[in-house]
């Protein structure tokens, strides 16, 4: 059987076994040993395609984030403003970290280990550019980078905090949008929108349809079995 069938084949079966193992285990409880085991491959096989456990977690972020704002704009119903887009969108992120601890854990590493938070800055900025370019007319694509760098950073923190009775998600929710929002110069009227819109919205609800369509969109791409 020629080799680059057999490589497609062990890539699939790998991702496969980490979307259900990460979710299942969280990303630092993950062995590669269970990845190994679980994919039927052998050490080598898995380092020829992946290289590390982290090599894996950077093909998902690749395209979660990739794939994340369209997904947002898909669930706004086709709002077109693009503050209420970047609102559903890191609503989303934030309410998946309280909806699964394992979760939490995935996306605090994406956003620390240093390829996959270099290529979320990069991609992310793209887009912040695309939606803020008019409240910003000055900035250029590197300011939006250093922005984005900022607020991505608001992000991990406000992630790697659980909600507790005190600080509720609504209350989470509320505090990152009014400084990013800030950050990129939309009017005071207009957040005052978004975040009323926000608080009627089942974020739970919404981040939990999202994430399960990008994990089919995921297993369609590769041919894998969506885990259950």
């Amino acid at each position: 059987m020629p080799r680059r069938y057999d490589s497609a084949a062990a890539k699939r079966r790998i991702l496969s076994v980490c979307v259900r193992l990460f979710i299942e285990k969280g990303y630092r409880g993950t062995r590669m040993a269970d990845i190994i085991h679980a994919a039927d491959v052998s050490s080598s096989t898995f380092q020829n395609i992946f290289h590390s456990k982290d090599g894996v977690l950077m093909e998902l972020v690749q395209f979660m984030f990739e794939n994340q704002f369209a997904l947002a704009n898909s669930l706004t119903m086709g709002n077109t403003s693009p503050a209420l887009l970047y609102a559903v969108e890191t609503s989303i992120q934030l309410a998946l970290a309280e909806i699964n601890e394992n979760l939490r854990e995935i996306y605090v590493e994406a956003y620390t280990l240093p390829e996959p938070s270099a290529y979320i800055h990069r991609q992310t900025a793209v887009e912040l550019q695309r939606l803020f370019s008019a409240y910003l007319p000055d900035c250029d694509s590197r300011d939006f980078y250093e922005m984005e760098i900022g607020t991505a950073g608001i992000m991990r923190a406000y992630m790697l905090m659980p909600c507790d009775s005190h600080f509720t998600l609504e209350r989470k929710l509320e505090r990152f949008l009014r400084m990013t929002l800030g950050v990129y110069a939309v009017p005071e009227a207009e957040q005052q929108a978004v975040l009323a819109h926000i608080s009627q919205l089942d974020i739970c609800s919404l981040a939990m349809r999202a994430m399960r369509a990008l994990f089919e969109a995921l297993a369609m791409k590769y041919d894998f079995q969506f885990p259950s």
